[in-house]
Parts: structure tokens; sequence; C-alpha cells
């Protein structure tokens, strides 16, 4: 049964599972329908090093990039729309080989963003249900699950949650902090240029 966590939970992911090479990172969410404009979300993941920071610009993985130089990450495509049948399944998703991590990243940050939030008028108080959960590849067995609150108003981008190693371990924090500025504030907060 997977653990759920609450924000600033932090569990480890492989000293109870240490033959778990390959995992699913699954990000959802619903937008509500009162802005009129279709909401385009999109999940990103950062490859961080010691300093927090991405050490270059290929280890910033999305949309525009969608796997990794070392083959370990891979981002499985861009959902357009979103979920909005009421179903809790998967809008995009991430698949890492922890294996075939690069030895200097020591932290991997998920992210949502809305597209063209700020032409659109869109934000984050508008989406609800939203969700990360990290999944077994090989067992398919759901390992953990952090559904987000609804606090979130203003906010056009999301750190979900970061998965970091620590002792030879890899952990996931489950963050859920907001920002202002969308993809290009998320870049420069983990040293990507944006332009």
């Amino acid at each position: 049964m997977a653990v759920n966590l609450r924000k600033g939970q932090k569990v480890s992911l492989t000293k109870g599972n240490p033959s778990l090479k390959k995992i699913m990172v699954g990000l959802g969410w619903q937008a509500n329908d009162f802005s009129g404009a279709d909401f385009d979300l999109d999940a990103s993941a950062f490859l961080c090093g010691a300093s927090g920071k991405c050490p270059r610009e290929t280890d910033f993985v999305f949309y525009g990039n969608l796997e990794h130089p070392s083959g370990a990450v891979k981002h499985m495509g861009d959902d357009l729309t979103g979920s909005s049948d009421g179903e809790q399944n998967d809008d995009e998703q991430i698949m890492i080989d922890l294996t075939q991590l690069p030895n200097n990243i020591q932290k991997i940050a998920f992210t949502v963003t809305i597209y063209e939030a700020d032409e659109r008028m869109q934000n984050f108080g508008q989406v609800t249900n939203a969700f990360i959960r990290i999944v077994d590849e090989v067992s398919g067995k759901e390992l953990i699950r952090y559904d987000l609150g609804e606090d979130f108003s203003i906010e056009t981008a999301i750190v979900v949650g970061e998965l970091y190693k620590m002792n030879n371990e890899w952990r996931f924090n489950a963050i859920g902090s907001g920002f202002n500025g969308g993809l290009k504030a998320l870049c420069d907060h983990y040293g990507i240029d944006a332009e």
C-alpha cells in the first residue's frame, strides 16, 4: 500500500526497497472551467547538483527536452488539457532509472507550471486535485502519493516534490511550494537560462 504524505514529509524510497531501480513519477490535476480558455499544465524535472542548481542546461527535462542525455530521465510527453473527466489519472509521467543517473545529480525537483498563465489569466487557485505519485516501474506498485492541498491562489508554478540522495539512499520530500512567474521563475531558481 502506498504511503500518503503530507506537505513537508520525507520518506526513504530505497531503504526498505534496496532493489528499486526504475520508477515512474506520475503527476495529475484537474482544472476548474471558469476562465474559458483551456488549461495547459506542464510537468518538468530539474536535475540538480549539490548546489541545488542544474549543472547544465540539459539537466532540465520538460516538454521541450523530453530526455536527459544520460537516458536516466524521460518525460513521456505533454498533455495539453489535463483531466477534466473527474478521474484521478496521471496527466503527465516522468520515467527515472536510478541506476543511470549521473553521480553529480543529487536531487530531482518535480514541478508543474501553467503554460501562458498570464495571457490566459490562469493560476493554481483554479486547479484542484493536484497530486504526485511514485510507482515502482517493475512491479507496478504505487510507493508514495502526495495530494496537494487547495492552498494556492495566485501562483503559476509549483514545486510539487523532490527526489534526493542522502547517505546513498534515494528519498522523497513532499514540497508543495508555489511560485509566481511561471516556468521562468522556476528556471531562475534552479539556475537555468530560460531565454
